[in-house]
């Protein structure tokens, strides 16, 4: 807000230390810039990536660090040449809120690949220098390039995990084609990722089989989620079924696992697409020669992918399976989630719990 930038009038939680533990804090956002939108936070999602910067794993943590980059809310003020949004609009900020707008990528928008760094949602450094703090806040001022129109009657709560898990997955299925009906899809790991790959597959029109180590989670998986399959990948008789007979996999799966043996369900010129972060990826060139295999990597997306996905949903009424907490309930929230305790996105009532 322009007139009250000066004062620490943004309420939030914060990380002070590599403890990871929030607690209330308070901070001032910029003034309204002519181009930027000022947004009442509503809801926010919460990622793995919160506990990452939250406690210090990858030693680029600026405390106090304010986590949060699945945001969504209602647009209250903005610039004078702002001309996308207007006060009242449904808006939801993602992974990244700035980006250098001049290099092929970002002219192509596809911002999240901008070839000077896109500006990360929280613990970036913005272009006037500041640390940029995430969406466990009361608002936020973004550039209105970063901002996405949530569709009408789309709930909020529900379009905050788009903006990270959601688009995570969308983007490289749109990439790699795998939104042709009767082709098979498998995926790996059925957390917040996972389980939006099997929606975005059925909506797609696609055979879905889930690879997962739980067989509790099976019934999930088959009668809510409707995946068309469920393979525990520990058992051989099942893994050998699967032999050469699908189009396409999704690795969601963070956790280090062996590569050789997915890679075999492919079928010829097949893809695997890899979302999450193990330690180390490693297999045979045999498992990707022998069947003109391809293997790719993916994040989050660019500005025009991200605001398809969250008409698609809109469209196609694909909600991701959600827990919504209070605010004060984040820390036992993110121990939580580190266990796979929740099903499947916990979302922050922003609006109705931060006091």
């Amino acid at each position: 807000m322009s007139s009250e930038g000066v004062k620490d009038d943004c309420l939030a939680w914060a990380a002070r230390d590599p403890s990871g533990v929030l607690s209330p804090y308070k901070f001032s956002r910029r003034a309204l810039g002519k181009d930027d939108v000022s947004l009442k936070i509503t809801h926010c999602g919460v990622c793995y990536a919160d506990v990452i910067w939250s406690k210090n794993k990858h030693g680029d943590s600026r405390y106090p660090l304010v986590p949060g980059h699945e945001i969504a809310g209602i647009v209250k003020e903005v610039g004078s040449s702002v001309s996308n949004f207007k006060v009242g609009d449904h808006v939801g900020v993602g992974t990244y809120v700035n980006s250098c707008r001049e290099c092929e990528h970002c002219n192509d928008k596809e911002e999240v690949s901008c070839e000077k760094g896109s500006v990360f949602t929280f613990n970036g450094i913005d272009a006037d220098g500041s640390i940029t703090k995430g969406g466990y806040s009361s608002y936020i001022v973004v550039h209105e390039r970063y901002c996405f129109r949530i569709p009408d009657g789309y709930p909020l709560a529900s379009a905050a995990p788009l903006l990270c898990a959601g688009i995570t997955v969308y983007n490289p299925m749109m990439r790699h084609k795998m939104n042709q009906p009767g082709k098979s899809l498998g995926v790996i790991g059925l957390g917040g990722l996972g389980h939006m790959a099997v929606k975005f597959g059925k909506a797609f029109g696609l055979k879905v089989t889930v690879l997962s180590t739980s067989v509790s989670k099976k019934e999930e998986a088959l009668s809510v989620l409707g995946a068309d399959n469920f393979v525990i990948t520990s058992d051989q008789a099942q893994m050998k079924a699967l032999y050469k007979s699908l189009d396409f996999i999704i690795d969601t799966a963070s956790g280090d696992h062996p590569f050789d043996p997915y890679l075999s369900l492919l079928k010829t010129a097949g893809v695997f697409v890899l979302v999450g972060f193990p330690s180390e990826v490693k297999f045979s060139p045999a498992s990707l020669n022998i069947g003109m295999k391809t293997v790719a990597g993916s994040i989050t997306g660019g500005t025009r992918v991200i605001q398809e996905m969250l008409d698609f949903c809109a469209a196609n009424k694909i909600y991701p399976g959600i827990e919504v907490i209070p605010i004060q309930y984040i820390n036992e929230a993110l121990e939580r989630m580190v266990k796979n305790d929740v099903k499947y996105r916990f979302v922050i009532d922003i609006e109705n719990s931060l006091k």
